[in-house]
Formats: C-alpha cells, structure tokens, sequence
C-alpha cells in the first residue's frame, strides 16, 4: 500500500488543488495566503510577506519594485519550521515573484536541510490547460494519478455546461477585467479564456499573455461594455477603498459601462487569480455579472455592482 506523502503548501491554488484531490490531511504546513478551505488557516503558517498591511496598489507596487530593485524577495521562509514540518514534497510556484514563494525563495531552506530533501513541485499556469496539467502534476507526486484524472473531468465538464449556455449567434459585450488599480493593468493569463467562456469578449488580453499594463488613453478608446475589477489579493471590500485613483480619471464618467451601470468588484483573492479548481466558479461569477439585470446588486462575498 503506497504511503499518502506529507505536504506543505505555500501557494493558496496549490492547497485547493491538494483538497481537490482528497490530501487535505496530508497538508501539514501553508503559506501565509493560504486560507481556503477554512479550516486549513489552522495549520503552521511557514510564510510571511515583507509589505505592511493597508497600502494602496501604488502603494504596493512601489514596495515591491523597491525590494525587487534590491535584488531581495517579497517573502520570508521560516526555515525551521519548514524543516521540522519534514515534508515529503512542498508545493509552490514559479509563475510570478510578487504573487508568492518562489523555488528562489525556498533555496536557503532546502540547503540547510539535514538528510533527504523533498521534492519540490513549482507550478507556473498560462492558460485553463495549464491548470488541469497542474492538477496532474499534484496527483502524479502524490501518486493520485486517477483522482486527479477526474477532477479535471469534473471540472472541464463544468465548464462545458456554462459555455453551451450562450449561443453562438448572439452579440458579446466587451469586456475589461483589471487585475491591478493603480498603475491600471489588465487581467491576463486564463482570464480571458473564463470571459470567453462566461459569454463575453475579452479586452487588452490575450489567453495565456500575462497580464499586461494598460495605458488609460488605450482602456478610454477602447471604451468596454463591462468593467470587472478582479485586482490580485483583493477582496472587495479593498478595492472598493482603492477606486479613486481610476475613478477620478478624466474620461471615467463618460465610459459606457460606467454611464449604464457596468461596472463591478469581483473577490480577486479567492477566485481569478488562484488557477485551481474555483477558476470554475470565477467563470460563474463572470457569467453572473453579464447576465445581471440593472436591479441586481451582486453575490455576497463574490461580486458587487459599483
């Protein structure tokens, strides 16, 4: 009988993934982001972050260009705890050093480390085909092979269903999903496959770009029939507090989607921005978004009309 190997998880999407494939016991330590399912924000946090709390987004990118230029890490690796954790393999990712621990990271851990060292799985996903080879990756280190076969079968087929929703011959709104506020960028990677999906038109993206900077005269022009603020690591009620260096944008107010009523705040932190199996579920979110009518006011802890 093969031995269910311990794990540490420092990538929020990794330890979904993880429960996804029934190893949340084996979960023995998380990042300092990881807080989903809820009862894992009770395990050892082996993470923290070097930003202080209630900055603005230019506020946070500031600080984060400023550790960058010094050729240091946004993140701290508490290396004994990791080490008397003894996990057999570590979960992490190597798409983007802002967003979370890196193998960089981990190097001065792993290199004091005293006998074996674990296997070290770092996930970096462009697209949704990414993500489900992601999830095959997990279950091929955690010798899950076949759970993780038909969670990407759930999850695919989920994704189906929604897609058949819209027909093909009808009109989709243009739409702009922000990943960060200030400076503006747009929302790359696999969202513009989930709008796609969600029966709307993708803006300033394309799949699997990463996330691109948007010049406002660019995101004016363009003027989309829907705004979704997503920012990476927000929920809501943060980038509510953050809208004004966009909302006092000359040209705001006279964006279409602004003028009808189209724009909305998504939980960034918890959906979109995590590429795991609740990217099925921030599809339904953008699906719910294009399908509100004027009087819908949004999903408690999902999205909000402003």
């Amino acid at each position: 009988m093969t031995v269910a190997p311990r794990l540490v998880s420092l990538l929020p999407s990794a330890t979904e993934i993880a429960v996804a494939l029934g190893f949340g016991p084996e979960i023995l330590g998380r990042s300092h982001e990881c807080d989903f399912p809820p009862w894992i924000r009770a395990l050892p946090v082996c993470t923290a972050t070097k930003l202080q709390k209630g900055l603005t987004s230019l506020e946070i990118d500031n600080r984060v260009q400023e550790i960058v230029r010094q050729g240091l890490s946004v993140y701290e690796v508490d290396a004994p705890l990791l080490r008397s954790l003894a996990p057999d393999v570590i979960l992490t990712q190597s798409q983007c050093a802002v967003c979370a621990v890196t193998p960089r990271d981990l190097e001065e851990a792993l290199g004091a480390w005293m006998g074996d060292q674990p296997q070290l799985l770092s996930l970096a996903p462009d697209t949704l085909s990414d993500v489900w080879d992601d999830l095959r990756r997990v279950g091929a280190a955690t010798h899950a092979e076949a759970a993780a076969e038909r969670a990407v079968d759930e999850l695919q087929t989920r994704l189906e269903v929604l897609r058949n929703r819209h027909r093909p011959d009808v009109s989709r709104p243009t739409v702009a999903a922000i990943e960060w506020i200030d400076p503006l960028m747009a929302a790359g990677n696999w969202v513009p496959e989930l709008i796609e999906i969600a029966g709307g038109q993708p803006l300033f993206a394309a799949v699997g770009q990463h996330s691109p900077w948007l010049a406002w005269e660019a995101f004016v022009e363009a003027d989309p029939d829907v705004i979704i603020m997503m920012p990476c690591g927000y929920q809501i009620a943060q980038t509510i507090g953050d809208l004004a260096p966009l909302s006092s944008r000359p040209g705001w107010s006279e964006l279409s989607a602004v003028r009808r009523g189209r724009v909305f705040a998504a939980d960034g932190h918890h959906f979109f921005n995590r590429p795991g199996p609740r990217l099925v579920e921030s599809a339904g979110i953008i699906a719910e978004i294009l399908d509100s009518t004027p009087a819908g006011t949004g999903s408690p802890g999902r999205w909000i009309r402003l």
